[in-house]
């Protein structure tokens, strides 16, 4: 029996960050209680550095490793490196004690808690639940093995590997916990169909192709032509399943009460991350394994496409809360990427890994500065709420309005240049359609942004409205990273397109 050939220094940032994650297990048994979280953040923040060092370092490189399971490739590298980014960041809004929940999102709740107010809320802190970090770095393993798999049954264990501990993070939000509870089994529910029609589909290909590796998949489609039947059932159930995950509609029903019941950096970091790990793998599988497939799935995407802005943008205008509106624009952007997947060549990939880049920042900060609005309850949440935080706190409130602005794809922000990539991809494969409901929805989705501006500066506030609470080091470093990354990608995009349009060719 001959051993497997593994190509540990091409693999070397998906180990590092496992690594970390199975020390800080071993750091949750074994160190002190009170030294645990600084021993976590440190430990998870150091692999994170660590395994985007090796990532940069890997630059170029285009293999197929672990016998054929990984792809290590321009798509793969960039869109590691973006996950790797935007978790160290959301690692940084973990690491603050004024969390979802009024306070203390990671901790036992206050009234379990003896003394008085401020002796309960020193408890909270001292008994931060540090094992996020570790759930949290196993998550990032496998958003980074996702969309780098080269095989079917790689990608499956990613996709299980990635959800686990998302389900138990979404429940740990501690005041608020029959709505934090109620999240996490809603998303468990949906990563349960997900996985689901993933695994069948899966099956289906397999009976079809005889093997799970992407590149065999796509060789036998022209060697057995016209017994396509089965194939297809397993593409649609494919599809299916990373619809799921990718929050597009029809498939997107719990996904709002998950974004409000969940603790808001967690909320942060899947909304980000997880909608990376999901378009990258959706990409390698319908260029790689279907991409001759194109006029049999293309009008699937379509009309999903078309759906997801629709659904997205409409009914965004109906919330009064501010983390589910954020929940119904990350629907509607989900749409907009789809569009550039839609386009199926270099320049759509290129538009997609821009796009996913720039969605993330701003995404990541905006659900940040939501974790800033505080009344006596945790974080006001309710728009209600927000009506003259302009004039309380002009900062914040600026701050958030550049992020709505970038959601709207307003001119000098990054969401501007992420769409018009989108768009230009699309009109240079036909999908002209696509881009006029897009438009439309653009300027739908701009109203209600602008309804939140106009509420935060041009409103009187109430007598006893929320305050805004001052961030940690952490915090403020993290948001200031959105803030110049949004500002950038928008002023200075070149770079970051160079970058995406050179890593926009797939390994087979």
């Amino acid at each position: 029996m001959t051993a497997p050939t593994i190509e540990y220094a091409e693999l070397l940032p998906m180990l590092i960050v496992f690594g970390a994650a199975v020390v800080g297990v071993l750091v949750e048994a074994f160190v002190p209680r009170r030294a645990r979280h600084a021993v976590q953040l440190g430990l998870a923040l150091a692999a994170l550095i660590a395994a985007f060092v090796q990532v940069v370092r890997l630059s170029g490189t285009e293999i197929v490793g672990a016998e054929g399971a990984v792809a290590v490739d321009g798509p793969a590298l960039f869109l590691q490196g973006a996950i790797l980014l935007l978790s160290a960041v959301s690692l940084l809004f973990f690491a603050e004690r004024r969390l979802e929940g009024g306070g203390d999102a990671f901790a036992p709740g206050a009234s379990s808690l003896p003394g008085s107010e401020a002796e309960r809320t020193l408890v909270a802190q001292r008994v931060l639940q540090s094992e996020v970090y570790p759930l949290t770095m196993f998550a990032v393993g496998g958003m980074l093995l996702f969309p780098a798999a080269n095989d079917l049954l790689a990608m499956f264990v990613a996709l299980e590997v990635l959800s686990l501990p998302l389900y138990l993070l979404a429940g740990m939000a501690r005041r608020r916990r029959l709505l934090s509870q109620e999240a996490a089994l809603k998303y468990f529910l949906l990563g349960a169909f997900s996985s689901a029609f993933f695994l069948f589909g899966m099956a289906l290909v397999y009976g079809f192709a005889g093997s799970v590796r992407l590149s065999d998949i796509d060789a036998t489609l022209g060697a057995r032509v016209g017994q396509e039947g089965l194939l297809l059932a397993g593409v649609g159930l494919i599809a299916v399943g990373l619809m799921f995950k990718v929050g597009a509609a029809p498939f997107h029903t719990w996904t709002p009460d998950v974004y409000q019941g969940a603790p808001t950096p967690v909320t942060g970091f899947m909304a980000a991350c997880t909608k990376i790990a999901a378009f990258g793998a959706m990409a390698r599988i319908f260029y790689v394994a279907f991409g001759g497939l194109r006029t049999d799935w293309q009008p699937m995407f379509w009309v999903i496409a078309i759906l997801t802005m629709v659904v997205g943008a409409v009914v965004a205008l109906t919330q009064n809360d501010v983390k589910r509106m954020l929940a119904y624009s990350s629907i509607a952007h989900a749409g907009f990427v789809l569009i550039g997947v839609v386009a199926a060549d270099e320049l759509g990939t290129a538009s997609v890994l821009f796009y996913l880049v720039a969605y993330g920042f701003a995404t990541v900060g905006a659900f940040a500065v939501v974790t800033l609005v505080r009344d006596a309850g945790g974080e006001a949440t309710h728009l209600a709420n927000w009506a003259g935080l302009g004039r309380r706190s002009p900062l914040v409130a600026g701050v958030f309005a550049l992020f709505l602005l970038a959601f709207a794809g307003i001119p000098l922000t990054s969401g501007f240049v992420g769409k018009l990539a989108v768009f230009s991809a699309a009109i240079d494969a036909g999908a002209v359609l696509l881009v006029i409901v897009g438009l439309v929805t653009s300027a739908i989705a701009a109203f209600f942004y602008v309804r939140v501006i106009v509420l935060m500066f041009f409103t009187e506030p109430a007598p006893e409205g929320p305050t805004v609470a001052v961030p940690s080091a952490g915090t403020t470093v993290g948001i200031a990273v959105g803030v110049a990354a949004t500002v950038a990608l928008g002023i200075l995009p070149g770079p970051v397109l160079d970058l995406a349009q050179q890593a926009a060719t797939f390994v087979r």
